[in-house]
């Protein structure tokens, strides 16, 4: 659901569609429902079944990897409210470029995250990893466009605000791949 209501977020605030924020928010509902209830599984697993090594990482993986979910899809709904905030003339096309290319590519890690947990595949993470460094790049680019002055004070920092998200949202799916190598029996990933 965090990779597949990206765009959606990117464009809300990009044109300020108030039904894309709605649909967002309800979708955030869903997956705040669905946290405690997956915690809860595992926890009962954990409890109830005295899982060992493999079963036990799973386990662990999974309460770590939920609260990222929910947090992410948190940061979402943030982004696309922040459209109602900014009049989409007011965006300078520097940085709508630069925040079309952030949220492409926090939607592409988000993806790539995913496929990493489903096909427990490590390799995922070092690609990861080089696409949270793109990620800091490109916000470094649009922090030194915001800094220059050509947009109102209030679009600036609503986007600086925004920038913050897509930088978070990549160090969680980041975090998703980190876990992966986690599953496969290595205790952390190697910075």
């Amino acid at each position: 659901m965090v990779a597949d209501d990206l765009p959606q977020a990117t464009d809300a605030l990009l044109s300020g569609n108030s039904d894309a924020v709605r649909a967002l928010t309800d979708r955030d509902l869903v997956i705040d429902a669905l946290y405690p209830k997956i915690e809860d599984l595992a926890d009962s697993e954990i409890a109830l079944q005295q899982p060992v090594a493999s079963d036990l990482r799973l386990l662990i993986s999974v309460l770590r990897v939920v609260p990222e979910l929910e947090r992410s899809h948190d940061l979402i709904v943030d982004i696309a409210r922040r459209g109602n905030l900014i009049l989409s003339e007011d965006i300078s096309p520097r940085t709508r470029a630069l925040i079309e290319h952030m949220g492409n590519l926090a939607s592409d890690m988000w993806h790539q995250a995913v496929d990493c947990w489903r096909q427990r595949d490590r390799s995922a993470a070092a690609v990861l990893d080089q696409r949270d460094d793109e990620m800091g790049e490109l916000y470094a680019s649009l922090m030194a466009e915001l800094a220059s002055g050509r947009m109102t004070l209030p679009v600036t920092m609503e986007l600086t605000l925004v920038a913050r998200c897509y930088e978070r949202l990549a160090d969680h799916a980041f975090n998703i791949a980190r876990r992966v190598i986690y599953l496969a029996g290595h205790a952390a990933w190697q910075e």
